[in-house]
């Protein structure tokens, strides 16, 4: 009998339990409908979206909060396109009060995102760690946007962050997991000690594979944007992020057979099942 993960194996990030370990952005779409329909067919449970106000109004004046149904996604607010830790602190905050407003529960967290130059969308870690700690200090649970490097992603986590979210490969880049050592080193020291500590990879995802190999790297959750937006259709590819990330998952809890240098065979030589002596 197939087992049904997806339904059971819940994430559980700070004060918030997410049915799904798909967490799903809601920019770079072509429309809010289309957005819908992609979020849908994603079957994720939890959605970040950046909150500065040019982001949340499209052309036609249109507020995207007004497409995300409530009762259904927890929101995850973030601070993308901010350069200094001083911004993303009041991005942060306005987040907060715009949800709060709302009565959606994720008013106490952020996404985390202090970049450090345009060109590479690279977070700033100076500026990340900073941020990090005066966020802690005001009450909020800090899910931290940063690099594959570890020792970067021990002092967040040493910082009181919530979950660290090492960076699969730059933002929007959609070149997958480039350096999965770095994320098993990540995955190493963040859970000494502390198996359960939440480690979702943020970025560069393109397609369903990279998502499978992220979790069967053993990460806890991906986030994803233009992966999906991106695709030549949405919807179609939210369906095969949503398998792959069940996939990957299902692979991982399984325990994958060590990786040998020669053939192993796989039908014994001698005697058949049942042969007795």
């Amino acid at each position: 009998m197939a087992v049904d993960v997806e339904s059971r194996d819940c994430l559980q990030l700070g004060r918030h339990t997410l049915r799904s370990r798909l967490i799903v952005g809601t920019g770079k779409y072509s429309s809010f409908e289309l957005m819908q329909r992609a979020l849908d067919a994603s079957g994720t449970h939890c959605v970040t979206v950046a909150v500065r106000r040019e982001r949340l109004v499209d052309a036609q004046g249109r507020n995207l909060l007004d497409y995300l149904d409530l009762d259904r996604y927890l929101i995850l607010p973030n601070t993308a396109g901010c350069f200094t830790a001083e911004d993303a602190i009041r991005v942060a905050r306005l987040g907060r009060e715009i949800l709060q407003g709302l009565g959606n529960p994720g008013a106490d967290w952020v996404k985390l995102e202090v970049l450090g130059d345009r060109k590479t969308l690279l977070p700033d870690p100076v500026a990340t760690l900073e941020a990090t700690r005066r966020l802690v200090d005001e009450g909020f649970q800090v899910l931290c946007y940063t690099t594959d490097d570890p020792v970067v992603a021990l002092r967040l986590k040493q910082a009181g962050a919530t979950s660290v979210m090492p960076a699969g490969s730059p933002i929007g880049s959609g070149q997958g997991i480039l350096n999965p050592n770095n994320i098993r080193i990540c995955l190493e020291y963040l859970k000494d000690g502390d198996p359960n500590y939440p480690v979702i990879v943020d970025a560069g995802v393109g397609t369903a594979s990279d998502v499978t190999i992220a979790f069967e790297l053993g990460v806890d959750g991906v986030l994803l944007n233009t992966g999906i937006a991106g695709a030549k259709d949405p919807v179609l590819m939210a369906q095969a992020m949503r398998a792959a990330a069940q996939a990957g998952r299902q692979a991982y809890l399984a325990g994958r057979i060590p990786k040998k240098l020669y053939a192993t065979a796989s039908s014994p030589e001698q005697g058949t099942i049942g042969t007795a002596g």
